[in-house]
């Protein structure tokens, strides 16, 4: 049932990739803000799973609401683990869900299972690696929803960025799944727009979603790429994303391509991390 601490209690723990911080929600009883070297990662409510703090994250919860008709069971990958908000949220949304997470630190994973457990009756398994590494093993035609929400840092690995990276996770979708992929970009969005291109050069239909002062680049912020080879429910993302408590915007077909720029795809050859965000992003410091 999760661990009892002080209202104002901070758990800090030495883990793989640096300063792990489970700080406790001020305002809501055993809900927990994950942070790693000072950059939030996950936010989790342990009485009420499907609650989705961090914005980006109910973008996914979206998109995972409409993968398949509701309540139906999935089978979903989730490269990038943090504190497993969205496999939280996935196994009570839609139960009997099989799910796999994938996350490189295995310290993390040991904190986060001791103060944030997960029910035992959850189909969830957690393998630690590297997420291209797995995701290359991983059998074709498999899953019905990929999501790649990887950080190192504040940044996005290169090789996580890549044609080459996102044709594996096609490989491993079944007919009609979707692949999701949260990243960061502000400024000339130069990242955010490769990616889309990236994104659209393996799946037939692509969105991006985001903030209106996002995609202008007035502030750095989150983009979630949606795609798959089968049409995707554009207008319900639409109404979900307008209705969000900082709406945000769908760019598809024709605005996504006015976006794209004529934006070249990535690979391996010229990957590149996704750009630091600036001081003050994020919660970040400023100093």
């Amino acid at each position: 049932m999760g661990r009892i601490r002080k209202a104002d209690e901070t758990i800090t723990r030495e883990v793989d990739s640096g300063i792990a911080e489970l700080v406790p929600d001020p305002d809501v009883p055993r809900a927990w803000t994950l942070r790693l070297n000072g950059t939030p990662q996950s936010h989790v409510d342990l009485d009420d799973p499907t609650h989705l703090e961090f914005e980006y994250v109910r973008r996914l919860g979206h998109v995972a609401d409409l993968v398949a008709d509701p309540g139906a069971p999935v089978r979903a990958l989730h490269l990038g683990g943090g504190a497993f908000t969205l496999p939280r949220y996935i196994a009570t949304t839609r139960p009997r869900s099989s799910q796999q997470v994938v996350e490189i630190d295995a310290a993390l994973v040991s904190l986060v299972r001791g103060v944030l457990p997960l029910d035992r009756n959850w189909r969830l398994r957690i393998r630690t690696g590297d997420a291209r590494a797995v995701l290359v093993k991983a059998p074709e035609a498999t899953f019905d929803l990929v999501v790649t929400d990887v950080f190192a840092g504040a940044r996005t690995p290169a090789h996580l960025t890549s044609i080459e990276f996102v044709n594996q996770a096609a490989r491993t979708l079944r007919p009609g799944g979707v692949y999701a992929a949260n990243i960061g970009d502000g400024g000339g969005l130069a990242f955010a727009k490769s990616q889309a291109a990236t994104v659209r050069a393996v799946f037939r239909h692509v969105c991006v979603l985001a903030e209106p002062t996002v995609f202008r680049g007035r502030r750095f912020g989150n983009f979630v790429l949606v795609a798959s080879h089968a049409e995707l429910p554009v207008a319900a993302l639409t109404r979900r994303t307008a209705g969000d408590p900082f709406p945000g915007r769908v760019e598809h077909d024709t605005s996504l391509t006015r976006f794209i720029g004529g934006m070249p795809p990535t690979t391996d050859q010229n990957a590149t991390p996704s750009p630091p965000p600036p001081k003050g992003t994020w919660g970040l410091p400023d100093d």
